[in-house]
């Protein structure tokens, strides 16, 4: 508030220092007719007096509650605006604002917890989505092996934006994939024939739901699927033999598209 004793008038670099605005606001405000000081002094100086600074003072206020400066031009100016009708009007604004702050402050949790854990469902969820030979262990696992590559924080960003709801959809599809799979391979489809290439392409796309699969890196991952004795596990007990089947149709389709399956690296 203004002190009643500075009677000879404030400098714009003091009224600055007492307000807290800067020197350019108070520039701005003049040069607009918002807030002019009422005093110059013989050099041409600006003075502000006690009532340019009560004017002020109401100024800043009303600019901290978020007024533009032309509604406060009118709450201070004009006699007949409904000063409470615009105070209740920035009230919900500022409630709208609040609420979007707090969505913001979910999703970022959200994306914090799921960069360190990767899956944010429960043992029980993870369960009734990926069936009961699911090991709610294996996100732990995965966070400690590829927590610092690209990859993570690609399938991190979707699996904070994910709901049980759709990490269900995400399984079926992916559970889907996998019986044409053995279906095609129980028909004989050969390894780079269209059929095999359509269910190569199908598996990228599908795959896609945790990061982006480019044809390398799933000749990597078809290699992966066939060696590692958990996936290879998984995909024989579908289909004996479906591992390495499927590792075949992978490579014949990076054939297709121009890559040696022996010189394939993760990118």
């Amino acid at each position: 508030m203004p002190d009643p004793t500075d009677a000879d008038g404030l400098t714009v670099g003091q009224v600055s220092a007492r307000l807290g605005v800067t020197v350019r606001a108070l520039h701005h405000w003049d040069e607009i007719g918002l807030a002019r000081p009422s005093l110059r002094t013989a050099a041409g100086y600006r003075l502000y007096t006690a009532g340019d600074l009560e004017r002020l003072h109401r100024i800043v206020v009303y600019r901290e509650i978020g007024l533009g400066l032309d509604r406060i031009r009118a709450v201070l100016d004009d006699s007949t605006a409904d000063v409470p009708g615009a105070l209740r009007a920035q009230r919900a604004q500022v409630a709208e604002r609040i609420e979007r702050l707090q969505r913001l402050s979910t999703g970022l949790d959200r994306m914090i917890e799921a960069h360190e854990r990767g899956l944010l469902l429960s043992a029980e969820q993870q369960a009734a989505v990926f069936g009961p030979e699911w090991n709610p262990d294996w996100p732990a696992q995965a966070r400690r092996r590829y927590g610092d590559t690209t990859q993570w924080r690609q399938y991190a960003e979707r699996a904070a934006a994910r709901s049980p709801e759709q990490w269900q959809a995400v399984a079926e599809e992916m559970a889907d994939l996998e019986r044409a799979l053995a279906k095609a391979m129980d028909a004989g489809v050969a390894p780079g024939s269209p059929e095999a290439d359509q269910l190569a392409e199908r598996h990228r796309e599908v795959f896609a739901s945790y990061f982006p699969l480019t044809r390398q890196m799933q000749v990597c991952l078809g290699r992966m699927f066939e060696d590692d004795p958990g996936f290879a596990a998984h995909y024989d007990g579908i289909r004996p033999g479906l591992a390495t089947w499927f590792r075949r149709i992978v490579d014949a389709s990076a054939r297709a598209h121009g890559i040696d399956p022996d010189t394939a690296v993760w990118e």
